[in-house]
């Protein structure tokens, strides 16, 4: 049986009753979509730390050049509380094998993405949460997004491929590090690469041919942050129609002239964003399964992601 893929999310996300009101957040796309595929591991830090609920609000405040948490009406500050927590609770996680986490958005704990900072006379600047910033320094290659902006298609395909590669690579390193199953796994990778970011891509490819007699743990050291960062790069339109060319042309001869023309039909019709990217890609797999090409079938590219969340559907 799979190990179930661990996914760190904001407890309140997932129904918990947990905020400050002693309300919740609940989001069924995460527990009715994601949570057929992902193992979630809620996470609450103002409940974790010891805060009662309901509560008082709470929101950061720069004062003397640092961020403080503190509550809005009392006052009260629970700065050093929560972090003390927050470190305590890093290095649990290091130990549940995470792949990737959803924070609240806004959150003065957990917002990821321009959280309201608040300073005494002055415009509130934007900042992170605490326990957000805790997270992103102690595992920085993470995948990591906020609820709201995986209604994003996009973001939300874009975050899911980061969290399946990220467990591709932790499975890869714990099979043994051998510079030949590295030059396998970025055989496997180097479309899906090129259509997030084709300089990265050729990068990893010279390190990947440098390989021997570099000692193995710079070496992944070295792959895995530039392998993460490359799949941050925004895959577009024009970089996915580049690597549908490739592939069109790796068939090249093995398809007939009539399929040839239709190949480069329905890339175009995508370039044109007529179609959406899963048409193509669904053409381009069933050729090379009719001439055969198991390298081809080998490339992540072709399935990066369960059909099932339909993440290449959209336009």
């Amino acid at each position: 049986m799979t190990t179930p893929i661990t996914i760190g999310v904001s407890a309140c996300l997932l129904g918990e009753r947990v905020r400050y009101d002693g309300g919740h957040k609940h989001d069924r796309y995460l527990t009715c979509t994601l949570g057929k595929f992902f193992r979630f591991l809620p996470v609450c830090p103002e409940a974790g730390c010891g805060l009662p609920t309901p509560r008082e609000p709470m929101r950061l405040v720069e004062e003397g050049g640092r961020v403080r948490l503190v509550t809005v009406r009392t006052r009260i500050d629970h700065t050093e509380r929560m972090r003390r927590w927050c470190a305590e609770k890093v290095a649990e996680l290091a130990a549940e094998d995470l792949c990737g986490f959803i924070f609240k958005k806004g959150s003065p704990s957990s917002g990821l993405f321009g959280v309201k900072v608040y300073r005494p006379g002055m415009k509130a600047k934007r900042g992170r949460g605490l326990f957000a910033e805790a997270v992103t320094a102690r595992f920085p290659l993470l995948p990591v997004e906020e609820e709201e902006r995986l209604r994003d298609p996009q973001l939300r395909e874009s975050f899911i491929v980061r969290v399946l590669a990220y467990r591709r690579w932790k499975e890869l390193v714990a099979g043994g590090t051998t510079p030949a199953r590295l030059a396998a796994f970025h055989t496997a990778h180097r479309l899906l690469l090129m259509a997030h970011s084709p300089e990265q891509c050729r990068e990893l490819g010279r390190l990947v041919a440098g390989a021997n007699g570099v000692p193995p743990e710079g070496l992944f050291a070295r792959y895995e942050a530039l392998f993460m960062k490359a799949l941050t790069r925004r895959a577009t339109v024009r970089k996915h129609t580049r690597v549908l060319q490739q592939l069109a042309g790796c068939l090249g001869k093995r398809l007939t002239p009539e399929e040839r023309v239709e190949v480069a039909w329905v890339i175009e019709e995508y370039h044109d964003r007529l179609v959406p990217l899963v048409v193509p890609v669904t053409l381009l797999r069933h050729y090379a399964r009719k001439c055969g090409e198991e390298q081809l079938l080998g490339q992540v590219y072709l399935t990066p992601i369960p059909t099932e969340l339909m993440l290449r559907n959209c336009v």
